[in-house]
């Protein structure tokens, strides 16, 4: 294809572009590193006891590091983001509905993060909160611009700067309950399921976690690209999920950033935090530019900047509104990573054709009517909607592929068999 950027929008990442281990690493704890997993950690505190919250993150996490894992290692393997490993499954014209859903999702969340700094900065320092919004939002969607070297660059800074402010804040949320011993006597007001726990874990992230590909494929190495991937998910995902839990145990604040002010710790929250905020906002900028690029051919970095000025400009209104429709929505897009799983793997094992020689069906009705009827089965079962999403539609994928191919299989040899008889004849 003769439109190409230096983010490989439309074409697999060439082996000469690919980045080493720490640089991949850094990108994807920086992805990890996330407010609203610390969030989601606080939810977890409040309804369970130590015990069980460790059971339940690490479970949760390893399933995660799982699935983004084996979406690392197509990305490794083809050099393709999630939009163009789309086209594999969905066909060329069937790839713009993930492309759209990871799209609109991403910016949503973008606009989310953005509020989710200046709201309480603002209440804090008694600022004005649209200023903050404006200013956040700007300077973002510009370190956005640069692509995979702002990401790295600040994966670098923010991993070890909130690794140590989050460290400090749990040795404070332990020192209030005197010691490890109280908190692991510590007894929940309000008791949560294993279903309800695991489907905060695994749900938080599992929509980012579907666009692990834009970020992995420039990996140089498979096995680099799974190590950083399942080492981001699974050990820095559980971080911020300890990080946020232990300050709602000790404090009864979900909200790492009331915590943290309530510790003393406001400066450095404010700083950390918003840095934190910052380098998931970027990657949610950056995924949000391949998808809208997938769908129109219009360069990523103009989406960027377009993207990045209407999650700007809508962010107090997704802060306040939008994030229970993201989550609805979000139930949606585990399944298209579960397409995407299963076609590699089970579907053509293994064997991609090389991007540029592929020829693409337009549209894979299989793989659309596997996701809506995954989607829909994750909805009404019983038990961990993601995990539901991921294994019902990978399942219903390769059964009515299966299908649809001992069909055209039976109507070709029909054909066969009739033409024969009439030459025959």
């Amino acid at each position: 294809m003769s439109k190409i950027d230096q983010e490989f929008s439309w074409q697999a990442v060439p082996k000469s572009q690919r980045n080493n281990f720490w640089k991949t690493l850094s990108v994807m704890l920086g992805f990890t590193f996330f407010s609203a997993s610390m969030l989601a950690g606080g939810e977890l505190g409040i309804g369970l006891s130590f015990s069980e919250f460790i059971v339940i993150v690490l479970l949760g996490n390893l399933l995660l590091g799982i699935y983004t894992g084996a979406l690392a290692h197509i990305a490794a393997k083809t050099g393709l983001s999630t939009h163009l490993l789309a086209k594999y499954a969905f066909g060329e014209k069937g790839s713009y509905l993930p492309s759209f859903l990871l799209g609109f999702t991403q910016v949503g969340w973008f606009g989310v993060g953005v509020a989710m700094f200046a709201v309480p900065v603002a209440t804090a320092l008694d600022w004005n909160v649209y200023a903050l919004i404006f200013g956040f939002g700007i300077a973002m969607t510009i370190t956005s611009l640069y692509g995979m070297k702002s990401l790295v660059i600040l994966g670098f800074i923010a991993v070890p700067a909130i690794t140590l402010l989050g460290g400090y804040s749990v040795i404070e949320g332990i020192s209030a309950f005197g010691g490890l011993e109280g908190l692991m006597d510590y007894t929940p007001a309000q008791t949560m399921s294993v279903a309800a726990a695991l489907s905060i874990c695994i749900g938080s992230f599992i929509s980012g976690g579907t666009l692990t590909p834009d970020f992995a494929r420039f990996a140089r190495t498979s096995k680099q690209a799974v190590t950083a991937t399942v080492i981001a998910f699974f050990l820095g995902n559980s971080l911020m999920f300890l990080f946020g839990a232990v300050g709602a145990m000790a404090y009864g604040l979900a909200d790492i950033s009331e915590v943290m002010f309530l510790q003393g710790l406001m400066i450095p929250a404010v700083l950390v935090l918003g840095l934190n905020i910052w380098t998931t906002n970027d990657n949610a900028l950056y995924a949000s530019g391949l998808g809208f690029a997938n769908i129109t051919k219009i360069s990523k970095k103009v989406f960027v900047v377009v993207n990045g000025l209407i999650g700007t400009i809508f962010a107090m209104w997704m802060y306040n509104n939008f994030v229970g429709f993201l989550n609805i929505l979000s139930a949606a897009v585990p399944s298209i990573g579960a397409i995407i799983i299963a076609d590699y793997f089970f579907i053509k094992r293994r064997n991609y054709e090389g991007f540029e020689q592929v020829k693409f069906k337009v549209i894979n009705w299989v793989a659309m009517g596997a996701w809506a009827l995954g989607v829909t089965f994750a909805q009404i079962m019983p038990g961990i909607t993601p995990l539901n999403a991921l294994f019902g539609t990978a399942i219903i994928y390769i059964i009515l592929t299966f299908i649809v191919a001992k069909i055209s299989k039976s109507k070709g040899m029909t054909t066969n068999d009739h033409t024969e008889r009439e030459i025959t004849g």
